[in-house]
């Protein structure tokens, strides 16, 4: 099983390979499902301020009867903190929600606030005062790890220019048919590493007749298909379930995909409509 491989960020910080996402899975079923994760052997948690499940991811990380060293969790301060300020008292909050003294990582959820996505207003200014709240936060032991999430090359760059804690991640929506290369390549040569939420594209990719015949040609399921894709591209994918016979599919990898078949998946035609989750940030690149 995948989930006791690891990699090890940028700050020497350990990181498990696969963790268990929770955007929009709440109240008790974001416990239970964070209860039955951590049963299987996940040890690696995402959630968000915007998620409303802090709490309850918490309560199931404390609940678990597993050392509390021994579960990465993540947190993402919320787009629209702007201020150093504001993004100090978000922090806190977080950290008062969930009843802990430390997160493993806080990453700025987008550069920009969600009501001013895909402007021309990249808030360079508001995001160098939500980092330099993160970078405090780690000072004070806060935080293990900081980083980003939906940053381009510009928003890295503005953040590199004036930090004095360098990001350590950088998650971003990657998967078979929009596998943003340049942005990866561009993540990683800043000595981040690159988390690919929605490993099977919001859903969009069990529709994908190619997708699907050459998972049965592996004898695995679709989702086992693209969480190996980003695993094999150096990625730390975070597919999202609340079904423990999911979770135990999603980390039952033991299988390689070819480099004929990954160089094909590499070119697979993009996805034009995500449906319902179109709305969210899509980085696409030529």
């Amino acid at each position: 099983m995948v989930t006791g491989e690891t990699y090890t960020l940028s700050n020497g910080v350990v990181i498990p390979k696969l963790g268990l996402g929770t955007w929009l899975i709440t109240g008790d079923s974001a416990e239970q499902a964070v209860r039955d994760a951590l049963k299987l052997g996940y040890r690696h948690i995402d959630t968000a301020q915007d998620y409303g499940n802090e709490a309850e991811v918490a309560t199931a990380i404390k609940t678990s009867g597993i050392d509390r060293n021994e579960i990465f969790l993540t947190s993402k301060l919320a787009a629209q903190y702007k201020s150093y300020e504001g993004a100090v008292q978000a922090i806190d909050e977080s950290l008062q929600r969930m009843g802990l003294d430390y997160i493993d990582m806080m990453i700025i959820h987008s550069p920009q606030p969600w009501g001013n996505f895909g402007e021309t207003d990249r808030f360079f200014a508001g995001n160098r005062e939500a980092w330099r709240a993160l970078e405090d936060a780690q000072k004070a032991g806060k935080l293990r790890a900081i980083g980003l999430s939906n940053f381009t090359a510009p928003d890295i760059d503005n953040i590199l220019q004036s930090c004095t804690v360098a990001p350590v991640v950088n998650q971003i929506l990657a998967h078979i048919s929009n596998t943003p290369a340049e942005l990866i390549k561009y993540s990683e040569e800043k000595r981040m590493l690159v988390e690919a939420y929605s490993p099977v594209g919001h859903g969009e990719l069990f529709k994908n007749g190619e997708i699907t015949q050459m998972a049965e040609k592996y004898g695995v399921s679709v989702p086992q298909l693209c969480i190996r894709y980003d695993l094999q591209l150096g990625l730390l994918p975070l597919p999202k379930t609340a079904n423990p016979d999911h979770m135990k599919n999603n980390a039952d990898l033991n299988f390689v995909i070819s480099d004929a078949d990954m160089a094909v998946l590499k070119d697979m035609k993009k996805i034009e409509d995500y449906g319902d989750a179109s709305h969210f940030p899509v980085y696409r690149e030529g």
